[in-house]
């Protein structure tokens, strides 16, 4: 599970198991791309909706990657191994949902810089919820 702004840089990396972190990361920073592309291929057309769910970005041999963008134009990146085919395009998306209305908890504290890092622990118990149900 990975956040970005909208200038690419991270905000909030995760991954389980974390002896494949980098080859996750290079897999996640690649993604952005395709992200970018989307969001263009889309265009004006859903420019009005409050949340953009870009669904399926690429397939691996090993991942498949899905991504989502919010109106602020914060990127968020999940990739789910190949093998686990319980996962349905809704289920993904539901995922999604609860990590952006996680986001946006984080966005109301008054502490919280936005662009800062996400150091947070009820962030990270919903994130290791999520992965737990994945694996």
């Amino acid at each position: 599970c990975d956040l970005f702004c909208s200038q690419n840089y991270p905000l909030y990396i995760r991954s389980v198991p974390t002896e494949n972190e980098l080859k996750f990361h290079y897999t996640v920073h690649t993604s952005l791309d395709v992200v970018d592309e989307k969001i263009s291929a889309m265009g004006k057309a859903l420019v009005d909706q409050r949340e953009l769910y870009l669904g399926l970005l690429y397939p691996t041999e090993d991942y498949k990657v899905y991504g989502y963008v919010t109106n602020s134009k914060v990127k968020f990146v999940m990739v789910v191994d190949s093998s686990n085919t319980a996962l349905r395009d809704n289920e993904i998306r539901s995922m999604f949902r609860k990590l952006h209305n996680s986001y946006t908890d984080i966005m109301c504290n008054p502490f919280y810089n936005p662009g800062d890092r996400i150091h947070s622990r009820a962030f990270d118990t919903m994130v290791n919820s999520m992965m737990m149900q994945v694996c």
